[in-house]
């Protein structure tokens, strides 16, 4: 029988897989994000019994309207990537959200929560439990799913434990390697959350979610090595401590410095579970660690393989396995009260005998750099000297996405132990614009992340200095602006 979702979160890691299945077996969805332009990048922009809501638990807004005519909510948020203050995030927006959860109507709640520890105080699963005990204070029935680590793509602990396989042949790791936890697969994990809709119970459920065997996470590494043709050594350090950790996980991952760091306090500590409980509600064959890898490789080219790179056939022909998924980023944000089209004009311009607007020297020695090892960036190629289309090349760029006024992508075409892109945003604020430049990189393995970082002197003053002179080119007014470099 076809119900009416609401999906709380549904730009994240597990929303943006549960949605689609939700879809296809016939139910009508409400998915909300932070940020609708990301959803709807997507795809999800014009499809049938999906509706898009733009919403920010963080602000005091009115949520009455959400839960018009819906049977069952699936609670997805976290703030691991909110920052150094996530905690107090993370349970404000669920104070929230359960306050108006307690006046509608809806029958079920589905919370995915993360597997508890008898021993560590860790601050994030923590509040991972104390998010379950506010939404059940809303009188609503409440299932809550303890969940540990997701073997997909895009699930932060596995993307850390890939990084540290494909950038490291020697492995120097915390001692929380040692820590014992229940991987399970992102097919599996999703077929007990939809199967949960045709089951609701008359009473609040804790229940784990457990895969067919309890490993260290030294052993799923060294497995997963292993499926990789690899042969890794793993030498746990006591002195490394989770502080340190993560400044040094900054450096050896793609995955969010926030959201590694929020995960270090779980992964430092054996998190046990019986996930008999949940088996015998919804039944389902459990497949085994190395089966999940095959499934989750198999997936991992829909990161380039979407909306945000355009769907274009020269990015997924270059991306490998081995990418990290999540990607670097640097960029520089300016506000401005120019025109939105005088800004697009000057975009426009990119490339060819214009250059970039700024320090074109330094442009031109990375082009001089990629023709020494093969690349052909002193090409210097544009079709149309004032305007573009999807498909132009620009030198060694390639234009994969463009919306007139607002946005254009560019994809990166030299020769670089990586896949990245160039992107140009302008936003109208009302009495502002804004005009954001910003670079993304997904590394390939140690090299990758190198390269990454021998740029970042560059890309501390270069985007800065080319959102001016865009700017000035315009002859508008400077107001403001920040870096933001990850």
């Amino acid at each position: 029988m076809s119900k009416n979702i609401l999906v709380v979160g549904a730009s994240g890691y597990i929303g943006s897989h549960l949605v689609p299945n939700l879809l296809h077996l016939g139910h009508h969805v409400k998915a909300t994000g932070r940020n609708l332009k990301l959803l709807e990048k997507r795809g999800w922009g014009s499809i049938d019994n999906l509706e898009l809501v733009e919403l920010d638990l963080d602000l005091d807004q009115d949520l009455t309207d959400l839960f018009i005519d819906i049977d069952t909510v699936y609670f997805l948020v976290h703030g691991m990537n909110h920052g150094h203050d996530f905690i107090e995030f993370e349970l404000d927006c669920a104070r929230r959200f359960s306050d108006y959860l307690s006046r509608s109507n809806v029958e079920h709640v589905v919370y995915l929560g993360a597997l508890q520890s008898q021993t560590s105080q860790s601050k994030h699963l923590t509040a991972r439990k104390e998010t379950g005990n506010i939404l059940r204070n809303s009188g609503k029935c409440v299932t809550e799913l303890r969940a540990g680590i997701i073997i997909g793509p895009g699930s932060a602990a596995f993307e850390v434990m890939q990084d540290f396989v494909y950038h490291l042949p020697v492995m120097l790791t915390p001692s929380w390697v040692t820590s014992r936890n229940s991987p399970i697969a992102l097919r599996n994990l999703l077929y007990y959350l939809t199967e949960l809709i045709e089951c609701p119970p008359d009473h609040n459920l804790i229940l784990d979610v457990a895969g067919p065997e309890q490993m260290t996470y030294k052993d799923q590494m060294v497995r997963l090595s292993k499926m990789h043709g690899k042969n890794i050594r793993v030498i746990p350090l006591k002195w490394l401590s989770p502080k340190m950790a993560t400044y040094w996980l900054r450096f050896i991952t793609s995955v969010p410095t926030n959201i590694a760091r929020a995960l270090i306090g779980g992964l430092s500590c054996d998190l046990p579970a019986d996930g008999s409980e949940l088996q015998r509600r919804i039944p389902q064959h459990l497949i085994s660690y190395e089966e999940a890898i095959q499934e989750a490789l198999a997936m991992n080219t829909e990161v380039v393989n979407s909306e945000i790179w355009g769907f274009d056939p020269d990015a997924l022909l270059r991306w490998q396995t081995g990418y990290g998924y999540y990607p670097k980023q640097a960029g520089y944000t300016l506000k401005t009260d120019a025109s939105c089209e005088a800004l697009w004009r000057q975009v426009q311009l990119v490339g060819g005998e214009e250059g970039y607007f700024y320090a074109n020297s330094l442009w031109r020695v990375r082009e001089w750099m990629d023709a020494m090892i093969g690349g052909d960036a002193l090409k210097r190629y544009r079709r149309d000297p004032q305007q573009l289309q999807l498909g132009d090349k620009i030198d060694s760029w390639k234009v994969i996405s463009l919306e007139k006024n607002h946005f254009l992508s560019l994809l990166f075409g030299m020769k670089a132990p990586g896949l990245g892109r160039l992107e140009f945003t302008i936003e109208d604020c009302g009495d502002h614009r804004t005009i954001d430049i910003r670079a993304w990189w997904h590394p390939k393995g140690f090299m990758g992340l190198l390269y990454w970082f021998a740029m970042m002197p560059a890309h501390l003053f270069i985007f800065r200095g080319m959102t001016h002179a865009l700017v000035k080119r315009c002859k508008a007014k400077i107001q403001q602006g920040n870096i933001d470099t990850k």
